[in-house]
């Protein structure tokens, strides 16, 4: 089998799921008939050491001087590795999936040995219940695998890492010298395993490009070695590099060294540059046709932009192929215990896009100069879920993780209809931004149509600085919005920032107590915080001034150029707060110390909140009524309703009424209406079905209703018992 592009993901990403970057372009390769192979090497690595003829090869690898010379941790797992070989097998189909019993021997801790990562291991039975017996299985499983991986960064290759490989070297890397000077050493026991996979894979496939993606800093160095082999060993195929690493860290790439190992690297969108070095390679055009991308002419790196050279919208380019991953070797790691992290990493998401960039774009902490945040395209929402249609037909999963900047809610209702009216039922969810467009019903639609879970951006929790971020919300919002979501049984994850530009300490406890206020209220289920880092292509980056902040970074690097030094003259100690915030944090996920003095979490002395104690729940119980638009969207998604005319009678006086019986998933409700407005809105409901041709508005159904001779609309519709229907699938969307 002799194709044109070898699409490869060098190790580590997720273990659970493929990286979706080749997916993409594997699919538009597709529509262009260029022919492509793709493979996660990642996973492929994974399977050959976590195996039982792995370990043995692993442990026969070791040299004794290793061993004991190594930490006490080592020693352990020296002497037990006999142990480790025999369950290794049993341990990885049961992440797979394969073996799902094995769960309750696991769980009971009798089973599998156990080294450092169990040495702060939490109460299992408060993190997981008495039932929760898979994913305290899948949790034990995870720290024994990461026992052996800090075995083998101890004794055989110190840069391993489930999805940080060699990470540190690709971080910050303003100048090359230091991955550079690695890479000219001898392979690693890692490297070596990688390198037999990827000979394998060239072998099989035979292509002229090998396009490898590198999506994060923990991907850049097998990338660096992967390319290396290909160089050494076979000089007639052309290497590339692109993903999200180049696209963000390589923009301002002066180093020739590093085409000793790519011949190209590209940026951004990734469909055009594709294809332009396909027709190149193969002698079509010249150099000077390429898309953005660098290259070595002269001995000096060269960047062709080629403006004339238009991107491709997103209904061109095609649904994202899965084919030729190994699906089924992909396992469900829960490495710590944070319920967003968990559905991140337990199970097979298919990945997909319902936008292309950021819709909203004012971020001053992101990288929103960047075409791939700032040119934000939309997709229908009936191409969506065509495409989610032709995933499940192809990999046989229903589950879909929609990785947007930010899900436009607009976007988001269209999407869940169009599930709705396919009568698809799958599992997904996205990122957000938490606006007040997420009223209570959008939310309930999201529930219908498989939403399980979303995440957002809630940053600082202080509406001076979120104002500083332009985020465009406020804390109250924010609450809001998560009120909603949580009703509708819709898990809420929010990414915490502490460390913005002139953030005071008062701030950082202030935003502490915001975010202990939506967990005692039960509005937020997961969160992580992260300290800000300013790059260079966000606004603070770019104005770094304009922030009071100043940009300390010594020069601009000849590799990577996106992470800046900068210093906060009269913002606190932001990094001194760290071990609180996220000690506090992984409490009050799981529901402990809601009531624990905020400066207890910290070992210096810190100001009193000035946040109300009430705050949040003021905030939510002060919501503003859903306004009522001529415009606004009607849905009924609950069950056609049985009618029955029936005679009631008091004082000697009888009339007639129609109740109206509707049966919901866990009961049934009777709404009893004066008969012609009964059968009014008997015809009415299947009218609302989301498999309608056209929605119907507030409008329209007004119409409706006065054309049949019916008085007072608003006295029927907002009042009850009409009222009572939207607890059983009426929404105003």
């Amino acid at each position: 089998m002799a194709v044109s592009v070898y699409l490869l993901t060098p190790p580590f990403t997720q273990l659970n799921t493929p990286y979706p970057a080749t997916a993409y372009l594997k699919g538009f390769l597709n529509t262009r008939n260029i022919s492509a192979y793709q493979s996660d090497l990642g996973i492929e690595v994974t399977d050959s050491i976590f195996c039982k003829s792995g370990l043995q090869k692993l442990f026969a690898a070791v040299l004794s001087a290793s061993v004991e010379n190594g930490s006490p941790n080592v020693q352990r797992i020296w002497k037990l590795r006999h142990t480790y070989i025999a369950g290794i097998d049993a341990v990885m189909d049961f992440l797979r999936g394969s073996n799902p019993t094995l769960a309750h021997r696991i769980a009971r801790r009798t089973m599998l040995p156990e080294a450092s990562r169990f040495e702060q291991l939490d109460d299992l039975t408060h993190a997981f219940g008495h039932m929760g017996t898979q994913d305290k299985a899948k949790h034990i499983a995870t720290l024994y695998l990461e026992d052996l991986s800090d075995f083998i960064r101890e004794t055989v290759d110190p840069h391993f890492g489930f999805s940080r490989y060699a990470e540190k070297l690709g971080r910050s890397a303003a100048r090359f010298d230091e991955l550079y000077a690695l890479l000219q050493g001898e392979p690693t026991y890692v490297d070596a395993i990688l390198i037999q996979l990827l000979a394998d894979r060239l072998d099989e496939c035979q292509p002229r490009l090998v396009a490898i993606s590198v999506p994060f800093p923990g991907n850049l160095y097998a990338a660096f070695r992967c390319a290396q082999y290909i160089r050494q060993t076979r000089p007639g195929i052309k290497v590339a590099m692109g993903g999200g690493f180049a696209n963000t860290e390589l923009r301002s790439l002066s180093d020739p060294r590093v085409f000793e190992f790519f011949h190209y690297v590209t940026l951004d969108d990734g469909e055009a540059p594709i294809e332009q070095l396909v027709r190149h390679i193969e002698g079509h055009t010249g150099a000077d046709t390429l898309k953005r991308t660098f290259l070595l002419q002269n001995e000096t790196v060269t960047y062709i932009e080629n403006k004339t050279c238009a991107d491709y919208r997103q209904g061109q380019v095609g649904t994202p192929d899965y084919s030729d991953f190994r699906l089924d070797r992909y396992i469900s790691a829960i490495e710590i215990m944070n319920p967003m992290h968990s559905l991140w990493s337990d199970g097979r998401w298919n990945k997909l896009t319902m936008a292309h960039g950021c819709y909203w774009g004012k971020c001053t902490f992101c990288d929103i100069s960047l075409d791939y945040i700032r040119l934000y395209e939309p997709v229908s929402a009936s191409l969506i879920v065509d495409r989610m249609e032709q995933i499940i037909a192809q990999t046989g999963q229903t589950g879909f993780h929609f990785v947007d900047e930010a899900a436009p809610p607009a976007l988001m209702r269209a999407v869940a209809l169009e599930i709705i009216k396919r009568k698809l039922v799958v599992s997904w969810w996205t990122n957000i931004r938490f606006e007040k467009s997420f009223t209570r019903d959008l939310c309930f639609l999201l529930k219908a149509s498989g939403c399980m879970g979303v995440s957002g951006g809630l940053e600082v929790a202080s509406d001076r600085l979120l104002a500083m971020i332009d985020k465009g919300i406020t804390v109250a919002q924010v609450a809001r919005v998560n009120k909603h979501f949580t009703e509708a049984g819709i898990m809420v994850h929010a990414y915490l920032m502490y460390g913005f530009p002139t953030q005071t300490a008062q701030e950082t406890i202030d935003s502490l107590e915001m975010v202990r206020q939506l967990f005692q209220a039960g509005i937020l289920q997961s969160a992580f915080w992260h300290q800000f880092t300013m790059t260079a292509h966000s606004p603070v980056g770019l104005n770094p001034e304009q922030f009071l902040v100043t940009d300390d970074t010594p020069g601009t690097g000849s590799f990577a150029n996106n992470d800046r030094v900068h210093s906060d003259p009269t913002g606190a100690d932001h990094a001194a707060f760290a071990y609180g915030l996220n000690k506090s944090l992984l409490n009050y996920m799981h529901g402990a110390c809601l009531d624990y003095p905020l400066h207890k979490w910290f070992d210096f002395k810190t100001p009193r909140t000035g946040i109300a104690p009430d705050f949040i729940i003021k905030a939510i119980e002060d919501e503003e009524p859903n306004p009522q638009r001529a415009n606004q969207k009607i849905v009924w998604l609950g069950t056609e309703p049985e009618l029955q005319l029936v005679t009631r009678s008091k004082k000697g006086q009888q009339w007639e009424v129609a109740e109206l019986l509707f049966e919901g998933l866990s009961g049934s409700t009777r709404l009893r209406l004066e008969p012609a407005a009964g059968r009014w809105l008997k015809e009415l409901l299947p009218l609302l079905a989301p498999d309608q041709p056209r929605p119907m508005t507030r409008a329209d159904i007004r119409r409706r209703y006065e054309e049949a001779g019916l008085e007072d609309f608003e006295l029927f519709w907002d009042n009850k018992p009409v009222n009572t229907l939207y607890a059983w699938g009426l929404l105003q969307v």
